[in-house]
């Protein structure tokens, strides 16, 4: 199966390379569902493809805006420039009027279907794939019987693909207009403010106090969901005729694609035996609600209320910026560390990965020795015999 990750800037996006994405998706600064990403200028989306590709890596674009009249303006030219100039692998489309006129302006490209046409039984999948299009990104809500009953009845020349990682709306894929109620800021156009993760009261209309809906000690959060993690059902989903596993979070830190990546990536490459603990216990390491697994199995122990606030066992400390010379590795600084702290690496290198370290010396590229790394993004040299690779990660 294909593994595909988010990238919310540049910098997202060669860390997901670097800990073994297959596949990206990322958006422009028009047409996609993330409107507060870093997102890419065309011209970052030209050099993203070329990297890619050097790498027989993929790159797609997410259109997926629920399209008003107006929102077609400027859309020709963009994908235009999306087919002949960038060359991207495919673009991720919601709307079906986003997808006629994807057909009729750039016939060459590649077209998925996103989540959040809910694609949820076999007839609107064969709708679509009559339509040509070359993947559906199945809707969240479905078992693993239903997406093995759709691959079943649908033309092997249709890929699928499903969320396998991350944050679940409480919407049905993703069609919530509690944002735009709220805030004025429309989620099917990249604004959502998450307002299904804030707390909530409620007050009788001829009261003035208020009650809070009470759901467990914390607090309420009857809209929130636990975080999705299949990582131990990856044979599953492969038996089911899964094509292309799905991580969530172009809004997520690069230590979190790191963290997350990096684990489906051995899960992935060790089928089909089951992910060992210890890679399980990674995914405590980058920040999560509770997991749960979701639509896919028994409905009755899906236990979707949480706490809106993610945790996270790990800190990210230190970007590699520097291939290791056997001797020092020049880092950059994320959060605070100092002489004498023990490290872990995290690292595609199975030989070094959650390996750990002590600081023994840490120096400034001018060569002054010092006690702690300080400043946000400052570059230092730390002592290392390790081989660290540039785009490997510190953490403790």
């Amino acid at each position: 199966m294909e593994l595909l990750a988010p990238a919310g800037n540049f910098e997202k996006f060669l860390t997901a390379l670097h800990f073994g994405a297959d596949a990206v998706y990322l958006a422009g600064n028009r047409f996609g569902l993330r409107a507060f990403a870093g997102n890419f200028s065309d011209e970052e989306i030209v050099e993203a493809v070329k990297i890619a590709h050097k790498m027989k890596k993929k790159v797609y674009i997410t259109l997926n805006i629920i399209a008003h009249d107006k929102d077609f303006e400027g859309l020709k030219e963009y994908l235009e420039f999306l087919q002949n100039e960038a060359k991207v692998d495919a673009v991720i489309v919601a709307d079906v009027g986003v997808l006629e006129f994807v057909k009729i302006h750039a016939p060459i490209l590649d077209v998925h279907v996103s989540t959040q046409a809910n694609v949820i039984n076999s007839y609107t999948a064969k709708f679509f794939a009559d339509l040509g299009v070359k993947r559906l990104i199945l809707a969240r809500e479905l078992s693993l019987e239903e997406i093995k009953n759709i691959r079943k009845n649908l033309s092997k020349k249709v890929e699928l693909e499903v969320f396998v990682h991350g944050a679940m709306c409480m919407a049905y894929s993703g069609r919530c207009l509690l944002s735009n109620y709220l805030t004025g800021r429309d989620s099917n156009h990249g604004e959502c403010v998450q307002a299904c993760r804030w707390k909530y009261y409620v007050r009788e209309v001829s009261r003035e106090d208020e009650l809070e809906v009470e759901e467990d000690e914390k607090g309420s959060y009857i809209f929130n969901s636990k975080d999705l993690n299949m990582l131990p059902y990856l044979k599953e989903l492969q038996e089911a005729g899964v094509d292309s596993i799905k991580i969530e979070g172009r809004m997520k830190s690069s230590y979190y694609v790191a963290t997350v990546v990096n684990a489906y990536r051995m899960a992935l490459d060790n089928l089909p035996k089951p992910p060992s603990k210890e890679l399980c216990e990674e995914l405590l390491k980058a920040s999560h609600r509770r997991y749960t697994t979701g639509f896919y199995f028994d409905e009755t122990n899906r236990q979707f209320q949480e706490d809106s606030m993610p945790v996270q066992d790990s800190t990210f400390i230190a970007l590699v910026t520097e291939d290791c010379d056997g001797k020092k590795v020049q880092v950059e600084m994320r959060n605070k560390f100092s002489v004498g702290d023990e490290v872990e690496i995290l690292s595609p290198d199975k030989n070094i990965f959650n390996k750990k370290i002590k600081i023994s010396k840490i120096t400034t590229l001018d060569g002054e020795e010092i006690e702690s790394a300080r400043k946000v993004q400052e570059k230092v040299y730390i002592t290392c015999e390790l081989p660290l690779k540039k785009g490997d990660i510190l953490r403790k």
